[in-house]
């Protein structure tokens, strides 16, 4: 992406899609030259464990090979790598933009907007909000407009979505002045949730415009209440902290509990901060891992292990539940329950725990269905549908970044 833009041919053009991560970054080419804008990219691939001790590249057709990347700046490592990666592809092909999933947008930024210098300034303002993600997809930013200026590059907001929630979802019942400043609930995983707008109502018709839960469930995990495809409120708020239990996040938090760690056990803020983005969530209280297919087969354990491991999927469980009930009272009952992201697409056991103590909605599970991930998973008498719709939030970014610099 720093060679010569004019090196390649302008015979279809093609928009680049970075999704940046504290220790992986998912890349994605689409195809700007077809009308609509296929779903499907027409490459795409992932780097992960960066900054540890054995990062890899995956791409489309190829399996996931060992790379070395620079120990002191291993982040601007990968990002050559993929940018070496990409300009092997292009071909006679042009790249026409690059849109980034950036986390936060602020009060200031919902709709995608292409970033200059002085957009830039203000994203960086937001790094405290969203510190697992913010930075990266900022690095990559920074490093484009260096090298590539002239190159369209579009952020595109997961705070975007929840642009519509009724002021009475976003305050915080903090001093007035909190509100002028920004403090505020603004929910994330946006470009889930749009792309959740377009899919559902294909696959399910009317039904997806009524009172409408998605739950998107992976390492970060979110819910979201909608209404004509609208969003209404989400378990998320000032920060990617908020709501549910995380992988290794801790989700809402007596905020005594901090005041205590602070005052009486002397944790610095810092370390504060740590405990709360890395140490917690499934990770914390199973000691085991963040990832709920790893922590079940210890279920059965003797001992503290076992104990840890059926508490940490019990709470996890237990979470989602509580907060799918407050938003069902909110959105004044349930038509659609929908689960996606990693856990939500391929944990089955998740999926079936969460609804069966969902029973009292009168949700009815198909145990067949639900083993095989199917579309619908819920069985014809179940009162309320309840659906598996995988997520494709690199197409959601590509649509937006094509949209606004007019191509496709």
């Amino acid at each position: 992406m720093s060679a010569r833009h004019d090196r390649y041919p302008s015979r279809g053009e093609l928009v680049l899609v970075l999704n940046c991560g504290s220790s992986s970054i998912k890349f994605a080419l689409f195809d700007a030259g077809q009308s609509p804008l296929p779903r499907q990219p027409v490459w795409n691939g992932k780097v992960q464990g960066i900054g540890g001790p054995a990062p890899t590249c995956g791409e489309t057709g190829v399996a996931p090979f060992a790379v070395q990347l620079d120990a002191d700046q291993p982040y601007h490592a990968a990002l050559e790598l993929i940018r070496q990666r990409v300009l092997a592809r292009l071909g006679e092909r042009r790249l026409a933009a690059v849109a980034h999933r950036v986390v936060h947008g602020g009060s200031k930024y919902f709709d995608p907007v292409r970033v200059d210098a002085g957009v830039l300034a203000d994203l960086k303002g937001y790094i405290p909000l969203a510190p697992l993600h913010q930075p990266f997809a900022l690095d990559a930013i920074e490093i484009l407009l260096r090298e590539r200026p002239e190159l369209p590059q579009v952020a595109c907001f997961d705070t975007g979505f929840h642009h519509t929630l009724p002021t009475v979802e976003q305050a915080l019942p903090l001093p007035w002045d909190a509100w002028r400043r920004g403090l505020r609930r603004y929910g994330f995983h946006g470009l889930s949730y749009a792309y959740m707008a377009t899919a559902l109502p294909e696959r399910h018709g009317e039904l997806a415009h009524g009172r409408t839960l998605v739950a998107h469930l992976g390492s970060g995990a979110s819910l979201c209440a909608m209404r004509e495809l609208r969003s209404m409120a989400t378990t998320m708020g000032f920060s990617a902290l908020d709501g549910l239990m995380m992988g290794s996040r801790t989700g809402a938090l007596d905020p005594g509990a901090l005041l205590y760690l602070m005052e009486i056990e002397k944790l610095s803020l810092r370390q504060v901060g740590h405990l709360l983005y890395h140490e917690s969530g499934l990770l914390g209280v199973s000691g085991i891992s963040s990832e709920p297919r790893t922590i079940v087969q210890h279920e059965n354990d003797v001992g503290e292990r076992g104990e840890r491991a059926r508490l940490a999927l019990d709470l996890f469980v237990r979470r989602i539940v509580r907060e799918i009930g407050a938003l069902t009272a909110v959105l004044g009952g349930l038509d659609l329950l929908v689960f996606t992201a990693g856990i939500g697409e391929h944990n089955a056991f998740i999926r079936e725990r969460v609804c069966r103590d969902l029973g009292f909605l009168g949700i009815e599970l198909d145990a067949d269905a639900n083993a095989g991930d199917a579309a619908v998973i819920s069985t014809p008498d179940s009162r309320v549908q309840v659906a598996v719709e995988p997520t494709n939030e690199e197409w959601i970014a590509a649509r937006m970044a094509a949209e606004l610099i007019g191509i496709g």
